[in-house]
């Protein structure tokens, strides 16, 4: 199995979720988001191939890392790979956070057709959901770059069957702009 990056791995991040990760950018999106600041990932036949095992390797010899975060692209496009490349992780003993122009809800109704959407979820310990809005936008966002996006705890979600906003750093990461409903969405 490969999966198509759009560079290697990033080591060292603390933007991309909490403490030091590493950051897996995948390659492919078609969300189209104005404003997206990787729109060089976007090309679903752009950047290069790899072999997950590869990758593997990779994330076996982290040093010194948190976890690893899943960005883009949209890495629900490759979620066979992801889900085997989250498995690692997990074997390794460090978290895994994960971008995407999804909703939750989105992933949840897509994993009836593709099963490997519900795989890499149930890998996944923070997902980051939402497609960027440029209206929303604002640098004092924690961990996301526009106020609809929400930070969640998917092993509480997928258990509750509902968005269950994430605690990190004993802070409610939606709570700092704007209010949300008991779905968790921003109105």
């Amino acid at each position: 199995m490969t999966i198509r990056l759009a560079s290697d791995l990033q080591i060292d991040s603390v933007v991309d979720g909490t403490g030091i990760r590493t950051v897996i950018w995948t390659q492919g999106c078609s969300h189209d988001c104005p404003g997206c600041h990787n729109p060089s990932t976007h090309d679903f036949h752009g950047g290069f191939e790899v072999p997950v095992e590869e990758i593997m390797e990779e994330i076996d010899d982290l040093d010194g890392q948190d976890g690893v975060t899943f960005s883009g692209g949209d890495p629900f496009f490759q979620p066979e790979a992801c889900a085997c490349l989250a498995k690692r992780v997990h074997k390794n003993k460090m978290t895994v956070w994960c971008y995407t122009g999804f909703t939750f809800e989105e992933l949840l109704s897509m994993s009836k057709k593709n099963p490997a959407i519900l795989d890499f979820l149930n890998q996944i310990d923070i997902l980051v959901d939402g497609r960027f809005i440029m209206a929303k936008h604002s640098y004092n966002l924690k961990f996301r770059g526009s106020s609809n996006q929400r930070i969640i705890d998917v092993k509480k979600s997928l258990k509750n069957q509902k968005v269950v906003i994430a605690m990190v750093d004993d802070v409610e990461m939606n709570s700092n702009r704007g209010r949300y409903d008991k779905k968790g969405l921003y109105i």
